[in-house]
């Protein structure tokens, strides 16, 4: 192991011993509450482009294995522990290019980044390859991420089939999906089909559903998108998950936002608002919908009152920020999935 530092733009470093990958990752020095699902956490394309500091004080204590992998390759670009747990997790991380850093002091990371902000930042893996004068500089010349359009690095560049088996019609709009949201949809019945991010409206109008997935960086860039969402509002049934949410909601006049440093982890309570009934959910989010007491909003954040859900009957569309697909993650919203397609399933009967 060489001795290595987490650097943030403010100047602030962190330093560590380095146990997997060589080398310097730049990107946003991010924080998750999650104990468990370290490497559901790492494969998420939504943290493309991220540095993830591990509040749970051991990370890798019970290995790995390729079932729980949420994409083809690591989305995190450097990974922060207090402790890594286990040879079989450094190798992992060793192999597939990804910097980390035990023996960090998290505790005072992560109170930084809910004081400050999250930051852009570089993980160092041996501090005599970079000084952190120089280290510092570059920092300061990575682009922020408020502004960038990061779907185009995760979205498949052609579409595909995921399976042909189900009574229902599915298209799935990739930005930077999920392989447990596939999952639990084909479990659910669904025929699915999964699309690039520039998909138009009137192929996706041909079938019984659309999902807006999941996806990385800033959703108001995202205006060839958001305009395609509005073409099929009404055509056919529509759900959005976590930036497939703000994408309807920017696509229905909702405006979004950069969070301080975001919703990321697997206790982040909802209020449903129909019901009264609070949720206990899974989120990775940087960007949020502006809070709203429109009578669309069918779910709420209890942290901070943003918007965590939208409803729109008259347009066939709904929406949740959190992830009812729960890899990982508490399973109060489990149903979310299963419910929508038994609706579609309904409305085509």
């Amino acid at each position: 192991m060489t001795r290595g530092y987490l650097l943030l733009e403010d100047g602030t470093v962190f330093r560590g011993m380095s146990v997997a990958a060589g080398g310097a990752a730049f990107g946003e020095a991010v924080f998750t509450t999650a104990m468990s699902g370290y490497q559901e956490t790492v494969t998420d394309p939504s943290y493309e482009e991220q540095l993830v500091c591990f509040t749970a004080p051991m990370i890798g204590n019970y290995g790995v294995a390729d079932s729980r992998d949420e994409s083809s390759r690591p989305h995190a670009k450097a990974v922060l522990m207090r402790r890594c747990g286990g040879l079989e997790w450094a190798s992992w991380l060793r192999e597939r290019g990804v910097v980390a850093l035990e023996e960090l002091d998290t505790r005072s990371l992560v109170l930084r980044l809910r004081d400050s902000g999250a930051m852009r930042a570089v993980v160092v893996a041996d501090e005599t390859e970079l000084a952190v004068d120089d280290a510092l500089a570059a920092v300061r010349e990575q682009p922020d991420m408020a502004g960038r359009d990061l779907v185009g690095q995760v979205s498949p560049s052609e579409p595909y089939v995921h399976t042909e088996i189900g009574d229902v019609r599915v298209a799935l709009v990739d930005y930077g999906t999920k392989r447990s949201i596939l999952r639990r949809l084909e479990a659910a019945g669904a025929a699915v089909t999964v699309y690039p991010h520039s998909v138009d409206a009137d192929e996706l109008a041909s079938y019984d559903g659309v999902l807006l997935a999941n996806g990385p960086g800033d959703p108001e860039p995202l205006r060839d998108e958001v305009e395609q969402i509005t073409k099929l509002l009404g055509r056919t049934q529509v759900l959005g998950i976590c930036l497939g949410h703000q994408l309807l909601g920017l696509a229905t006049g909702h405006e979004t936002y950069k969070l301080p440093f975001g919703h990321r982890g697997a206790n982040h309570p909802v209020l449903e608002r129909r019901t009264g009934r609070v949720l206990v959910t899974s989120q990775n989010h940087g960007f949020a919908v502006k809070p709203s007491e429109n009578e669309e909003v069918a779910y709420v954040s209890l942290y901070d009152g943003t918007v965590e859900g939208l409803d729109f009957p008259d347009l066939c569309a709904r929406s949740v920020q959190f992830h009812p697909e729960a890899s990982p993650g508490t399973h109060d919203a489990y149903p979310i999935l299963e419910r929508w397609i038994d609706d579609i399933r309904a409305g085509a009967a």
